[in-house]
């Protein structure tokens, strides 16, 4: 092969590191590194000689550590081999990263595990470029950029699952407070990365988190939200008035079912007064039970009452005075609770005797 007289790169877009295309060199060659480059030239596997930017004539005393091994005598023209490698120093920015599946989050304020996705962007550049060359080059002709991301991006996807959960757990960051905290986290997981990348001679710079978020159409984001506003009128109002709330809220939603159980059954009675006395034969016409057949077991006392000949209830003491205020003849109807053995008038229990139209609970204003 001819003798290369001059040895130089011209920077190509996205190439990290070029290998010279000819090995066949000669004393007096010129090298011409540019700026934002180094070059280095190797033999037999091992590095001799570094030049940063500059135009250089190869000669005896710039290139001492080659000179030793090929060993030619001073003013020679012989020809010699050995590797020449550029290697661009350049920052490189606007790198893209994405998480590929939903890294598993459990939120640490609300205990709930959400799937969360990340992506962003970062930048690097070589920061010792002897390391870099023999830890990823080896003696590929060519590295660029796309390659080194697709050597990184599982290994960074990896390492940034494990820094974001522990930033979030040690924090205590809520997945609803992560918009807000975008930058905190991202200086984070930057410093946390430095000495990842460190070890294959790259510094990571401008690292970003532009976006961590659950998909709109997650359960656990309706969930998070959930404990979020309890959370939230947990401090407005304190724990005790809170439950204070939540008893009234209790007492609220069984009103609205009792009253219109009640409302019913206040309605059934209106037209007792007419039929009072037909209800008073079918009621003596019932057997006794002797107390055998007992109703549902009730959490308070539980009344039945005989309506036109049909057995009517579970009520509550609540319900049954409701509906006498509402019509007075109720109280001639035939009733039956826990441990009666037959039916007796509802005027004969001594919780209703007293009742009339003036003591009565009023009904509920609608």
């Amino acid at each position: 092969m001819a003798i290369i007289d001059i040895v130089k790169y011209e920077q190509q877009e996205g190439v990290i590191v070029h290998k010279f295309s000819s090995c066949d060199l000669r004393w007096g060659t010129q090298l011409v590194v540019y700026p934002g480059q180094v070059a280095f030239f190797v033999k037999g596997g091992s590095v001799c000689d570094k030049f940063t930017d500059g135009t250089y004539t190869l000669k005896t005393n710039n290139i001492p550590l080659l000179n030793k091994i090929i060993n030619l005598p001073f003013g020679s023209d012989s020809p010699f081999q050995a590797d020449v490698w550029f290697v661009n120093l350049l920052q490189r920015l606007s790198l893209k990263w994405g998480t590929e599946t939903p890294i598993q989050l459990e939120d640490p304020k609300y205990d709930i595990i959400v799937p969360v996705r990340a992506h962003g962007q970062y930048g690097f550049k070589i920061r010792d470029a002897e390391k870099f060359l023999f830890t990823l080059v080896g003696n590929m002709p060519n590295f660029n950029e796309e390659q080194l991301q697709g050597y990184f991006r599982g290994l960074l996807l990896t390492r940034l699952t494990s820094i974001i959960s522990q930033k979030i757990i040690i924090d205590r960051i809520s997945v609803l407070e992560i918009p807000t905290r975008l930058q905190e986290i991202s200086a984070y997981c930057q410093n946390e990365l430095l000495p990842f990348f460190a070890e294959y001679g790259v510094e990571i710079m401008l690292f970003n988190i532009i976006s961590i978020n659950i998909p709109e159409d997650d359960p656990s984001l309706n969930e998070i939200k959930r404990a979020k506003n309890l959370s939230a009128r947990l401090k407005i109002t304190g724990h005790e008035n809170y439950r204070m709330e939540r008893s009234f809220d209790v007492m609220d939603k069984a009103a609205e079912n009792e009253s219109g159980t009640g409302a019913a059954f206040i309605n059934a009675g209106l037209g007792l007064g007419a039929s009072l006395n037909m209800s008073k034969q079918i009621g003596d016409s019932l057997m006794p039970n002797n107390g055998n057949v007992p109703p549902p077991i009730p959490i308070t006392v539980s009344y039945f009452l005989a309506v036109d000949g049909k057995q009517k209830g579970p009520y509550n003491e609540l319900q049954i005075k409701e509906a006498i205020a509402q019509d007075t003849n109720i109280l001639n109807l035939l009733a039956w609770k826990k441990g009666m053995t037959d039916w007796q008038p509802l005027k004969t229990f001594s919780e209703f005797t007293a009742l009339d139209n003036n003591d009565c609970t009023p009904p509920i204003p609608v």
